[in-house]
């Protein structure tokens, strides 16, 4: 099983925090995931607010690739509604080079109003901008050169340097959340990004639609989708409760402001119907619903509790690669740093022995029907 951790670049719950003081905690965190064994760093990317403030993954992972030499460095993600394609895989294929291959390559195309209205952008244009984007940069980051013809991004052919030294299939993953983003991700030819915003039972149809759709795109079948959560994993059941029920409330309460979920906005914005369904339940289970449901899905307790809750994620979904946050909500550092060696210590040893299981593979009537 693929393990990561994922840093998030918050002050949110951390009162009189400043933002270097933020950065240098997730920073000592990377590291100490990588001197841990933890496959793969990623970062998110997000802007002005203490929900996250992280607006470049790829220059952050470019000063992390020589201090992290083992793990793999991942962007989760680039919003590809924010920035020109052109940039977006010059900047990669830098990386790249800087880490000896190492990146993995997350997309997505944003959620926040306030970040879309910040970069001057309508959030109803979205979908276009990410799907005419998103085939760029791969074709690019594949071929070396980059041109576009479409309607938000046209791009004269022009060749990427320094020049990508090897493709990005098999380390291209998409978030995906909402069903055309899910068939964005098949489509792609990209993992699965799917956050622990919801109990898991919840999330299974959207997986079952992405390896259909995945087979249909690609005549294959889909590699394990990543779930990405939060964890705290200690000595005690009764410190893990304490500091889940205390941290993870603040994680949701800095969701609710950076979203504006109990909003109505989504339910005029094209191609979040997800999202608003999802504010809907919000604004009906109230903030303290949002707070259960979160603590039903994220993963504490001690060693023995949290590998059984990876086990019954695994149970009901198959395989899957971890991401987990172990900073979040205002939890303290030296909570955070404990919870993440004792989980390399006794968690994720077992999880890195866990084997592959048997997929189905598609009928050959179906890679014909796509090739």
């Amino acid at each position: 099983m693929d393990v990561g951790i994922q840093m998030i670049f918050s002050t949110y719950g951390w009162p009189g925090m400043s933002d270097r003081e933020a950065w240098q905690e997730e920073i000592r965190l990377a590291r100490l995931a990588d001197e841990l064994g933890f496959d793969v760093i990623w970062s998110v990317e997000h802007h002005f607010s203490d929900y996250s403030f992280c607006p470049d993954n790829t220059q952050l992972l470019s000063y992390l690739a020589p201090l992290c030499t083992h793990a793999d460095l991942g962007t989760a993600a680039i919003i590809l509604p924010w920035h020109d394609p052109l940039r977006v895989a010059e900047k990669v294929s830098v990386l790249d080079l800087l880490s000896n291959g190492r990146v993995r390559l997350g997309l997505g195309r944003g959620l926040a109003r306030r970040e879309f209205a910040a970069f001057r952008g309508t959030m109803d244009e979205s979908r276009e901008r990410f799907d005419e984007a998103a085939t760029m940069i791969l074709e690019a980051l594949r071929t070396g050169f980059i041109e576009g013809h479409g309607k938000f991004y046209p791009q004269p052919r022009v060749e990427i340097r320094p020049r990508p030294e090897r493709s990005f299939e098999g380390r291209t993953y998409a978030v995906a959340s909402s069903e055309d983003s899910i068939e964005a991700a098949a489509r792609l030819k990209a993992r699965m990004l799917m956050f622990a915003d919801r109990p898991w039972p919840a999330r299974l149809p959207g997986i079952e639609r992405y390896r259909k759709l995945y087979a249909e795109y690609n005549g294959a079948a889909a590699p394990p989708v990543v779930t990405a959560d939060q964890c705290i994993c200690a000595a005690t059941s009764a410190e893990a409760n304490e500091l889940a029920e205390r941290h993870m409330a603040c994680f949701v309460d800095s969701n609710l402001e950076h979203y504006e979920l109990m909003s109505t906005h989504f339910t005029t914005a094209k191609g979040y119907d997800a999202y608003a369904k999802k504010s809907e339940i919000a604004r009906t289970t109230g903030r303290d619903g949002l707070v259960s449901a979160l603590l039903q899905v994220a993963v504490r307790g001690t060693p023995d509790e949290v590998l059984r809750a990876y086990e019954a994620r695994r149970e009901l979904l198959g395989d899957y690669e971890l991401n987990s946050s172990f900073r979040f909500g205002g939890i303290p550092f030296a909570k955070a740093e404990a919870s993440m060696r004792l989980f390399a210590k006794e968690v994720m040893p077992v999880l890195k022995r866990w084997q592959t299981q048997a997929v189905e593979v598609p009928s050959p009537e179906i890679a014909r029907t796509h090739a």
